[in-house]
């Protein structure tokens, strides 16, 4: 995914911003200051048109809801806007839904713009609110190294999902030879289900901080390919799990099918022996059964001269059937 470079014409000095709604909360640390907002409404995007003269695009995408991953960088503005997106788990649904951060970072401000239903930002930004402590380790390197820290939370939030994809592929593996088909089929859809949305998630975003990464911004003030790198390599081993469990999956997968397909031919055999077995009885029963003259049809054991032949003939079709290993 290549990076936008977009050139705007140049605008006055930021104006002083318009007092804050109650959606937007800010940290000062030194020189540098985090902006959040959550549940963006217009009227906060004209409050940072108006204080930081951002792009109107880039304020438009942080109102849309449906925005793929992406880094624009205004060179003259001397800013990044990227758009990301990760992976949070509905449990009522057991879903797993794509959550968007949209994040301005220049010299001396990183302003995340989300819906809240990321946890690790909010919680870090709850930490940083606060914690002294944590507030000096998140900003006091500046807004790269801030930028880092939030990726970098976010990215490592998926590790637990992924976990627990492995967790019910283990039990799945586990129960294949023994457990109740049905049952097993759904939790096999469930788990693919997962994989499908976790690779859809995060395959977007590996090109985006690959970007990141390959190109040194002197406004970030940061050694950007070896933090960067390391969310990377983070994401790159995110996708070599998905891509494990993938396979896993779809060998489990051909393993109930053929497992189901055996079950059906057994059950087939079955059915196919009792239908055989039945067959000269119903023969039998059949031609005495019509209204003629028959062959002991006057014998006082007519009927259990009849019922004997006919089980006879049942057991002695059974002995074959074994004989040659069919049963």
């Amino acid at each position: 995914m290549a990076v936008r470079q977009l050139r705007p014409a140049k605008t006055e000095a930021p104006s002083p911003a318009a007092k804050p709604s109650a959606r937007v909360q800010t940290i000062k640390h030194g020189d540098l200051q985090w902006i959040d907002i959550r549940q963006p409404t217009p009227t906060e995007m004209n409050d940072l048109r108006q204080s930081h003269h951002f792009h109107a695009l880039t304020l438009d995408d942080c109102l849309s809801k449906v925005q793929r991953p992406k880094l624009d960088e205004y060179a003259d503005e001397g800013y990044l806007f990227l758009v990301l997106h990760f992976p949070i788990f509905n449990k009522q649904t057991r879903h797993t839904d794509p959550a968007e951060v949209d994040i301005f970072v220049g010299r001396g401000y990183v302003i995340t713009v989300h819906d809240g239903s990321l946890k690790p930002l909010l919680q870090t930004f709850s930490l940083a609110q606060s914690d002294e402590q944590v507030t000096s380790r998140l900003m006091g390197r500046g807004s790269g190294y801030l930028l880092y820290r939030i990726i970098d939370r976010l990215v490592d939030y998926g590790f637990p999902l992924l976990n627990k994809i492995d967790e019910h592929i283990e039990r799945i593996e586990h129960g294949i030879f023994d457990r109740n088909v049905r049952s097993l089929v759904q939790d096999l859809s469930f788990v693919r289900r997962d994989i499908i949305t976790l690779r859809r998630i995060i395959k977007p975003n590996l090109p985006v901080l690959r970007q990141l990464e390959s190109r040194e911004r002197a406004f970030l003030r940061l050694d950007e390919d070896i933090y960067f790198g390391d969310i990377l390599d983070h994401l790159g081993k995110q996708w070599d799990m998905l891509e494990d469990d993938k396979e896993i999956i779809e060998g489990l997968n051909d393993t109930l099918d053929s497992l189901t397909s055996h079950r059906i031919n057994e059950v087939m055999k079955i059915l196919t022996v009792i239908s055989v077995v039945l067959l000269p009885m119903t023969l039998v029963a059949s031609v005495y059964g019509m209204n003629v003259a028959l062959p002991f049809g006057e014998h006082p054991f007519a009927f259990l001269l009849v019922v004997g032949y006919m089980l006879l003939a049942a057991a002695s079709m059974m002995a074959y059937f074994r004989y040659k290993g069919w049963i």
